[in-house]
């Protein structure tokens, strides 16, 4: 049984069709790709399959569970989770609240705890916050735990959403453009992060991407969509050498 499985989700905004009969397996470790020309409905799968929206048709499976239903939150608890295209950053709070704010949902202190700050709370708390820190350690932004969000560069911003993300112990964790307006130099730092990651926290990861190289390079198998269809899946050899794929992105005097 697969970690993550989409079955035939289809899904509608009034009379348009925004996906059609997408389907999905991801294995714990593996690393999936979603690529495709702007517009194609990459976010719009995030959304459905993260409960942002429920999907006209079809069934999400986690785990051996649906997710069919839940809300954003209860979908995170059960273990998806995610970055998102634009950063939704809070720029008052420092680094370690903004991860540490992750794992409120894995607390059980109750106001109780909250008010009367007792031994459990502290306990509960101190455990977050090194979790916090570990993730913080694995992005190489721990030196930027006490900083202000506002203070960051761009770069370091993108990592701190996606060490927020991992503070919730997910089983997938989804990336939409985690590299988006990065340089070269900060791009391969961020693969070599991805890398290290999935190997040491053995989660499987599914990245929408718009830079191929990293694509290429870093996943395992790689699903094309255009028009909310998915018109190639393989490996990264078969998508690079599909007529399709290159017609999707260069047009169709690249394969003629």
């Amino acid at each position: 049984m697969p970690l993550l499985e989409v079955k035939k989700m289809t899904h509608y905004f009034g009379g348009l069709r925004a996906v059609n009969d997408y389907s999905l397996k991801i294995d714990a470790g593996e690393v999936r790709g979603l690529i495709g020309p702007n517009g194609a409905g990459k976010t719009t799968i995030f959304n459905l399959i993260t409960g942002i929206y429920t999907p006209t048709e079809g069934n999400v499976i986690l785990d051996g569970e649906s997710t069919i239903g839940l809300r954003p939150h209860q979908v995170a608890a059960r273990g998806l989770g995610r970055t998102f295209q634009e950063l939704r950053l809070w720029r008052h709070m420092s680094v370690l609240e903004h991860v540490m704010m992750a794992r409120y949902s894995k607390l059980s202190y109750g106001l109780i705890g909250a008010f009367l700050g007792t031994s459990k709370r502290l306990k509960e708390e101190e455990e977050s916050r090194q979790i916090a820190m570990k993730m913080l350690d694995m992005l190489e932004i721990k030196h930027l735990a006490g900083d202000s969000i506002a203070n960051l560069p761009y770069g370091a911003q993108r990592r701190v959403e996606m060490a927020r993300a991992l503070a919730t112990e997910p089983k997938v964790l989804f990336l939409d453009e985690p590299t988006v307006g990065m340089t070269p130099e900060e791009l391969n730092q961020m693969m070599d992060i991805f890398r290290r990651v999935r190997d040491e926290l053995g989660l499987a990861i599914f990245l929408i991407e718009h830079r191929l190289k990293m694509v290429m390079e870093l996943c395992d198998r790689i699903q094309t969509l255009v028009f909310g269809e998915v018109i190639a899946e393989g490996v990264p050899e078969e998508i690079q050498n599909n007529p399709k794929v290159i017609e999707a992105y260069l047009g169709k005097e690249a394969v003629t």
